[in-house]
């Protein structure tokens, strides 16, 4: 029997199956970074009786959108639009969690209502941000120098966070993730490339560690532990991103997880830039690596195949696995993989904004055959 297609558990949800949908920036808000209808169509189509979806990333405040047209999580019409979302997919039998995510210095200025982002450090991330130009057309744009944040600050960026994983709750999200991943601002804590402070939260990795940790707590406080996962990128590069000893560093996040009784910890596997695959190296630190000092549930993403998912839970390196690509283009990914059916391929030039095309268009197989 494959073990991707066997029974697991996440936090205190019952899971039919081990494949779990990734959270993917898919830029189809409504106004108001509320989700709307193609929204509610989007995830319904890839809800499974049993399945796990994990949200696109959504930000607890405007200051924290890094890329036009993504939700949010901070206003009353954003818990209506979720709520939407949430009442199909449980209609369908699924799970669902929120990502709850802040952009740091990946937000642009177009997205925050021309507030300058911020950040651990004044370091400029080279990546570009998606804004809307002046003819209302989505481009990309040069970041700009954070402002480094005042440590006084920092308790209120936490209290975002725990005041977004009240709203998630009234939405009726069955958990939420902490997006400590792909360069952005607990990341951009955590790293020494990003982060210069010499303050409580710069320095040595447990000071680095303390706004993830202190923000963790906050959410927990609202959630309970085994309703909350985090995400991680251990070997990222993707946002300008680099620290000394990533070994080190996300060994000590592993081991203080341990702390807490997670849903899951979601690992991003080296091969991983982005949404690019690179080659590995021996520095670099995996689902493997992270096994060895965290004792909970591991989901590992990053350009899996249906073999490959297969081998890492059967190897034990990981319970689950997020598929991102794959899951864009097949709407119906868990019974292709059971079922060896032929896969999509999907079309990269629509991963990011747009309508329809691209986004709700791809077909199932019972579509396949009907037509």
């Amino acid at each position: 029997m494959s073990k991707l297609f066997s029974q697991t558990k996440v936090g205190h949800y019952e899971l039919q199956h081990r494949v779990v949908l990734a959270p993917l920036t898919r830029m189809r808000t409504e106004p108001g970074n509320v989700p709307g209808d193609l929204m509610v169509e989007y995830y319904t189509q890839r809800a499974t009786d049993g399945g796990l979806l994990i949200t696109d990333a959504t930000a607890v405040s405007q200051l924290g959108i890094a890329y036009v047209d993504a939700p949010g999580i901070y206003t009353e019409e954003q818990v209506k639009g979720w709520k939407r979302v949430i009442d199909a997919v449980h209609a369908k039998g699924a799970r669902i969690f929120l990502q709850m995510w802040h952009a740091g210095r990946q937000a642009h200025p177009a997205n925050t209502g021309g507030v300058t982002p911020v950040a651990p450090s004044a370091l400029r991330s080279l990546e570009h941000a998606a804004i809307r130009d002046e003819n209302g057309q989505i481009t990309e744009s040069e970041l700009v120098v954070p402002r480094p944040l005042e440590t006084a600050e920092i308790p209120a960026i936490v209290e975002q966070f725990r005041r977004g994983a009240e709203l998630a709750k009234q939405a009726g999200f069955d958990g939420v993730e902490l997006h400590a991943a792909n360069g952005y601002l607990f990341e951009q804590f955590l790293l020494n490339g990003t982060n210069h402070r010499d303050d409580a939260y710069g320095g040595s990795i447990e000071n680095r560690a303390r706004f993830l940790f202190n923000t963790l707590d906050a959410v927990v406080s609202v959630w309970g532990a085994g309703r909350v996962a985090v995400r991680l990128s251990p070997s990222g590069t993707y946002g300008t991103m680099s620290d000394s000893n990533p070994h080190a560093t996300f060994g000590h996040v592993a081991g203080r997880l341990n702390e807490y009784d997670l849903a899951y910890l979601h690992v991003i596997e080296p091969r991983i830039r982005g949404i690019v695959e690179k080659e590995t190296t021996d520095a670099d630190v995996s689902s493997k690596d992270i096994r060895r000092i965290y004792t909970g549930t591991i989901v590992a993403a990053g350009g899996f195949t249906g073999e490959s998912a297969e081998k890492i839970i059967v190897d034990g390196h990981a319970d689950l696995v997020a598929f991102g690509r794959m899951f864009i283009s097949n709407p119906d990914l868990p019974q292709r993989l059971r079922t060896g059916a032929p896969l999509n391929q999907y079309d990269r030039s629509t991963f990011y904004g747009g309508h329809a095309p691209g986004y709700t268009d791809y077909q199932s197989l019972s579509e396949e055959v009907a037509a």
